[in-house]
């Protein structure tokens, strides 16, 4: 079904609504989720090169995915810990991006955290409460301080056994960055594309840019914010997928690698930047750091878009910051 050209998009793309002009709407499941490229119908000559460009969401998953045997990051996870291991220019400046992330984000973004997710059953998608000190044995193993990354021969040594990177909470922003370039490289200059309803990425952007509503898995009956967006990416992360609720109590997915516990406070938290894997990746961040962090780095790192829900009390949406590219028409107010 092509969309039409006034569709409000949404997160997922919305509802078509019938007007004379349409879209071409191109999908590739992969990453565990469904990736679209959103084509006017204008740029159908590019249908061949969007339906190449998919192909690459393949590969990228294929190299650094935790799910597969022969990935190149399994491979790291299961022999750096006794020796370097030579990483490929993409994953090892990827590895960079994620241990500056990490500084600027004071910890909140860890790409180590894995044994704190398995710990508490979410990386097997099987939600639990471990006790306090199975919490405590996970958090000794988590810390980008591990992590040893050598520029001048491109390795990566563990400093400690135990050590995981899972690059989850950025690798969807990432591939929508890596095909998003190729693209535009091969001469298009509008279309939208998507990873999962929360990773989007807008090239171009015509009659005054996309306009996207924002949306909590969590409360996906509210539109929490919604914008125009031209040239840039917006990231959303929050709780609403994976939980486990115990004696009244609601443990999301996204943990803190400081404490070790799942992140309190916000129900969801996007962020419009111009590289969509940096939008992903501190979408996480400000979701574990809250208002604080968002509005520290913000005010350090211009061009940046933040957009946080509380979860508690009525739904209202803090912005913080600012995108040259997204004009903020709407956001939930108590």
């Amino acid at each position: 079904m092509m969309p039409s050209r006034r569709a409000l998009l949404s997160m997922d793309f919305g509802t078509p609504v019938p007007v004379a002009d349409h879209w071409i709407r191109l999908q590739r499941t992969a990453m565990a989720c469904r990736f679209t490229i959103l084509l006017s119908g204008e740029d159908a000559h590019q249908v061949p090169a969007a339906q190449d460009e998919l192909d690459e969401v393949e590969r990228v998953e294929a190299a650094l995915t935790v799910f597969r045997e022969a990935s190149d990051l399994v491979r790291l996870n299961r022999r750096a810990a006794a020796a370097p291991v030579a990483a490929s220019p993409e994953l090892f400046a990827l590895l960079a991006l994620c241990r500056e992330l990490h500084a600027e984000t004071e910890g909140a973004f860890d790409i180590t955290s894995t044994p704190l997710s398995r710990c508490w059953g979410f990386l097997a998608r099987e939600g639990r409460l471990p006790a306090t000190e199975e919490i405590e044995a996970a958090r000794a193993l988590v810390g980008m301080d591990a992590v040893t990354l050598d520029a001048s021969r491109r390795t990566v040594r563990f400093q400690r056994p135990g050590v995981e990177l899972n690059l989850g909470s950025i690798g969807k922003g990432y591939a929508l960055r890596r095909i998003g370039a190729r693209l535009q490289g091969r001469g298009l200059g509008h279309a939208l594309l998507s990873a999962a309803g929360s990773s989007v990425l807008a090239i171009g952007g015509r009659d005054g840019g996309w306009l996207i509503d924002v949306r909590s898995p969590q409360r996906p009956d509210r539109c929490l914010a919604r914008l125009r967006l031209r040239n840039g990416a917006l990231g959303t992360s929050g709780a609403g997928e994976q939980f486990v609720e115990v004696g009244g109590t609601r443990y999301g997915h996204v943990i803190d690698p400081r404490t070790g516990w799942p992140a309190q406070g916000v129900l969801s938290a996007s962020v419009v930047h111009r590289d969509a894997a940096l939008a992903d990746a501190l979408a996480t961040a400000f979701c574990v750091g809250g208002p604080e962090l968002a509005r520290r780095y913000c005010a350090t790192h211009p061009q940046t878009l933040a957009l946080l829900t509380p979860s508690e009390g009525p739904v209202r949406t803090e912005v913080i910051g600012a995108y040259p590219g997204a004009t903020l028409l709407e956001a939930a107010a108590a």
